[in-house]
């Protein structure tokens, strides 16, 4: 059954608490002064602020009745449970008990585990030292007698102080070695390559040569009918430069004329000259027109005179 006090808990939930008083929203057209817009906005900010206060009070009033409420259900829950304490603590001590052997037992048998494990790894590795021992003592007694060798060595060499070094030298000049070697061999499969090559180039020099010749002769025969060719053509341009000669002589000749024919015809006509002295085609069609003219016009008086009688005899 829902108490009283569970009721407002709900409604404190829900948000129903009265709300602060809200100014209507001016008109969108209504425009005000900036001083009385920002005093506006401080008056709603108060007021937002005192509907706020008023609300907090509220809900501080509902808490410390919810409060009061839950310290009375929390007494008498306490008193309900007073009487299961003893036995509770009573099963818990057993539980724990039971737990605590439990995982003792558990992690007992995890560390055995573990040891059991660790112990045959140790074995494993102490099998493994003991072959690799083994094996760099057979080592030992195989280089015995270089070691030996190379302190003799040593001896004789005083530039060298320790055995390292002279090891380290003969590194060295073995790797020098193997790349002289490695170069001889790149060199040797050159100087093949360069014999093989220079076999087949002898190989084919006797057939270029061969084919040099035959073209040299083509050429050479190409090179008198070229010079036959050229002679033909020198003696057509002579030729062709005497005719063109004769035409310019010609054509100087023929405007000459006609640039006096056409003087005579403007001075027969009493005009100046109204054309270029380079027009020579003008120059005959004011000729030809002047020549049509003077045709017509005998052709007009002979057959304007009358008949002349014949004379007796």
């Amino acid at each position: 059954m829902a108490t009283p006090w569970e009721g407002d808990f709900r409604l404190v939930r829900r948000g129903k608490l009265p709300r602060p008083h809200r100014r209507a929203p001016r008109p969108a057209g209504d425009h005000l002064p900036p001083v009385l817009s920002l005093l506006e906005k401080k008056q709603e900010v108060a007021d937002a602020d005192r509907g706020l206060q008023e609300q907090k009070k509220a809900f501080q009033a509902t808490m410390a009745a919810l409060r009061q409420r839950w310290q009375e259900l929390a007494r008498k829950e306490q008193a309900l449970k007073g009487s299961f304490v003893c036995f509770d603590k009573f099963l818990q001590d057993a539980e724990a008990r039971r737990g605590r052997t439990l995982r003792r037992a558990a992690e007992e048998r995890r560390r055995a585990q573990r040891q059991e494990a660790e112990a045959q790894r140790l074995r494993a590795q102490l099998a493994g030292l003991q072959e690799e021992r083994a094996r760099l003592r057979r080592r030992l007694q195989r280089l015995e007698p270089c070691a030996r060798l190379l302190g003799r060595v040593l001896e004789q060499l005083p530039e060298f102080q320790e055995v390292s070094e002279l090891v380290a030298r003969y590194g060295c000049l073995a790797d020098t070695l193997a790349e002289l070697q490695l170069t001889e061999r790149q060199q040797v499969a050159r100087l093949e390559e360069a014999r093989a090559r220079l076999k087949r180039l002898q190989e084919t020099e006797q057939d270029e040569l061969l084919r040099q010749g035959q073209r040299r002769a083509e050429l050479l025969e190409r090179l008198e009918a070229a010079r036959e060719e050229t002679l033909r053509w020198e003696s057509q341009w002579v030729q062709i430069q005497n005719t063109a000669s004769e035409k310019t002589l010609l054509l100087g000749r023929t405007r000459m004329s006609a640039l006096n024919m056409f003087q005579l015809v403007c001075q027969h006509r009493k005009q100046p000259p109204a054309l270029d002295i380079c027009d020579t085609e003008g120059q005959l069609e004011q000729v030809r027109l002047f020549i049509s003219d003077l045709s017509a016009t005998l052709r007009s008086l002979h057959q304007a005179e009358p008949a002349t009688p014949t004379a007796p005899h």
